[in-house]
C-alpha cells in the first residue's frame, strides 16, 4: 500500500476522489458482472441442452447468494472498519482486522462448503430444481463449493485492496479474472466436453490465479497494510471480529435476504410458468445485476471516502461525496430501465436462441424493471449508512425491499393475474415503496450531517437520527 494513498482521501477534491476510486471500481464489478454473464451465455449454448443448463444455473443462484451473504459479513466489515482505521492513521489495529479477515473467510468457507456437499440434492430441490435441471444445478455447484474457500478469500481481499487505497490494483485483477474466464470457458464447456461442469472448474481456477497475486501483495514487508506471516498471529481477536460482523451484518442480511426471495420467486415461477420461467428468471437477473454491479462500483468508490472522511470527522466531504455518488447511482439504473423497457428481446437473445425462452426472458424483463431508476439511490443511501457504523438503518433498509414489500408481492400477484406475469409485477411495487422509505431516512442524514461542524463527536449522530 502507497503510504501517501490514505491521506489524499482527506484532502483531495471528493469529485476528483470519486472518480479516482469510483471508475476503477466501476469496472471491475461490471467486469464482475460480465464474468457471471460469460458463463451464462456459454452455458445457454451447450448443443442440446442450452435452455435446461440456463434454468439449472439459475437454481443455484440461492446458493451462491448465501454464499456471498457469508462473504459480505466478514468482507465488508473489515473493508470498512480497515477505511476508518486508515484514516485514524491506526495502521497496527487495520493490520489485525486483516489478518482476522482471512481467518474467518477460512472457517466459513469450510463450513459452507461441508453443508452445500452433504446437503446438496435437497437443497437444490428445495430452491427449484426439478428431475431435468437437477444433474446441471448439481454439476455446477459441486465445484463451486469446493473452490469456495478461494473464493471467500479473493473477493474479500480484493474489497481491502480497494478500501486501503488501491482500487487499480483491485480492478486489475478483477479484469484478469474476467478475460482469463472468457478464455477458459470454452476451452473446459465445448473443447473438453465438460458441459456446465466445465464453467464452475473455469470460474474457481481464475479466482485461484488472481488469489495467489493478491496474497503476495499483502505479504511485502514494507507495506503499511500487510498480512502477517507467523501463523499464529491468524488467532481471531474476537472483540475485532465482533466489530467486524456487526458492521457486514447489514449487506450479510441484504444478501440472505435476497437468497430466501429468489427461492420463493423460483418456486412462483415453476407453479404459475414452468422449468423455463426460472430460466428466463436467470437471464432477467444477470441483464439487471449488469447495472446493479456500477452502482456497486460507485458504492465502493464512495465507501474509502465516506469512511476515511468520517473516521478524521470532516462531515462536509462525507455528504458531498453520498450526493454525487447517488447522483451517478441514478443515471446508471435509468440507462438500465430504458435498455430493459426499449431493448429487452435483443438483450435477452445474447443468451438463448431458443424461442420460448427467449419470449419469456424478454416480457420477464420489460414487466420487472419499470422502477429501476430510482434503485441506485436507494442502494447509495444503503451503503452511506453501512459506512457510518448505522448498522440498525443500513439493515432495515437492506431488508425492507425484500422481506417486507417483494416477498408478500411474489404470493399475492401471481393469483390475482393468474400468471407468472405477477412475480415479475412485484419488483417495481416493492422498488417503490421501500425508495419511499429509503429518501426519508436519507433527508433526514443530510440534515444532521449540515448542522455538525467538522471535529464534532460523531457520537452525536447516533442520539440525534
Amino acid at each position: 500500500m502507497d503510504a501517501a494513498a490514505p491521506t489524499e482521501l482527506g484532502v483531495k477534491p471528493v469529485g476528483t476522489l470519486l472518480r479516482q476510486y469510483a471508475v476503477p471500481g466501476i469496472i471491475a464489478m461490471t467486469a464482475s458482472s460480465l464474468y457471471n454473464m460469460v458463463d451464462s451465455i456459454y452455458i445457454g449454448h451447450i448443443p442440446g441442452a442450452g435452455s435446461l443448463s440456463i434454468a439449472g444455473l439459475a437454481v443455484t443462484f440461492p446458493l451462491m447468494n448465501i454464499s456471498t451473504a457469508f462473504g459480505t459479513l466478514v468482507g465488508v466489515g473489515a473493508s470498512t472498519m480497515i477505511s476508518v482505521l486508515l484514516g485514524q492513521k491506526n495502521y497496527k489495529v487495520a493490520g489485525k482486522v486483516l489478518s482476522n479477515e482471512v481467518t474467518l473467510n477460512i472457517i466459513t468457507g469450510i463450513l459452507f462448503t461441508l453443508v452445500t456437499l452433504l446437503w446438496m440434492a435437497p437443497i437444490l430441490r428445495f430452491f427449484g430444481a426439478s428431475d431435468a435441471t437437477l444433474p446441471y444445478a448439481s454439476a455446477y455447484m459441486t465445484v463451486i463449493a469446493l473452490g469456495n474457500i478461494f473464493t471467500h478469500l479473493y473477493f474479500g481481499l480484493n474489497n481491502v485492496v480497494r478500501s486501503s487505497g488501491n482500487p487499480r490494483l483491485a480492478m486489475g485483477l478483477t479484469l484478469f479474472t474476467v478475460i482469463s474466464n472468457a478464455i477458459l470457458d470454452p476451452v473446459f464447456i465445448f473443447w473438453m466436453g465438460l458441459g456446465i461442469q466445465g464453467a464452475a472448474i473455469a470460474t474457481i481456477l481464475c479466482q485461484c490465479m488472481a488469489l495467489g497475486y493478491t496474497l503476495w501483495y499483502f505479504l511485502k514487508p514494507e507495506r503499511l497494510l500487510r498480512l502477517p506471516r507467523k501463523i499464529r498471529e491468524y488467532r481471531v481477536d474476537w472483540r475485532i471480529a465482533k466489530d467486524s460482523l456487526a458492521i457486514g451484518m447489514g449487506p450479510f442480511l441484504m444478501n440472505l435476504a435476497s437468497c430466501i426471495v429468489v427461492l420463493f420467486i423460483n418456486q412462483q415461477l415453476v407453479r404459475w410458468g414452468g422449468d423455463l420461467a426460472i430460466g428466463a428468471y436467470g437471464i432477467v437477473n444477470r441483464l439487471t445485476f449488469l447495472f446493479v454491479m456500477v452502482v456497486f462500483g460507485f458504492n465502493q468508490g464512495m465507501q474509502p471516502i465516506a469512511g476515511y472522511n468520517f473516521g478524521a470527522r470532516q462531515y462536509g466531504r462525507v455528504k458531498e461525496a453520498y450526493i454525487k455518488t447517488a447522483l451517478w447511482a441514478s443515471l446508471i439504473t435509468t440507462v438500465g430501465f430504458l435498455v430493459s423497457e426499449f431493448l429487452a428481446r435483443p438483450a435477452a437473445a445474447i443468451f438463448t436462441n431458443d424461442p420460448v425462452l427467449l419470449e419469456k426472458a424478454a416480457r420477464g424483463l420489460q414487466k420487472m424493471n419499470p422502477a429501476l431508476a430510482i434503485v441506485g439511490f436507494q442502494m447509495v443511501t444503503t451503503n452511506l449508512f453501512q459506512c457510518l457504523g448505522m448498522v440498525k438503518k443500513s439493515i432495515f433498509l437492506s431488508l425492507s425491499r425484500q422481506l417486507l414489500f417483494l416477498l408478500p408481492c411474489i404470493y399475492i400477484l401471481p393469483p390475482l393475474l393468474g400468471s407468472e406475469d405477477g412475480v415479475w409485477y412485484s419488483f417495481p411495487i416493492s422498488d417503490t415503496l421501500s425508495a419511499i422509505i429509503t429518501g426519508i431516512l436519507a433527508w433526514r442524514l443530510l440534515v444532521k450531517l449540515g448542522r455538525l461542524k467538522d471535529g464534532d463527536d460523531p457520537a452525536i449522530l447516533g442520539s440525534q437520527i
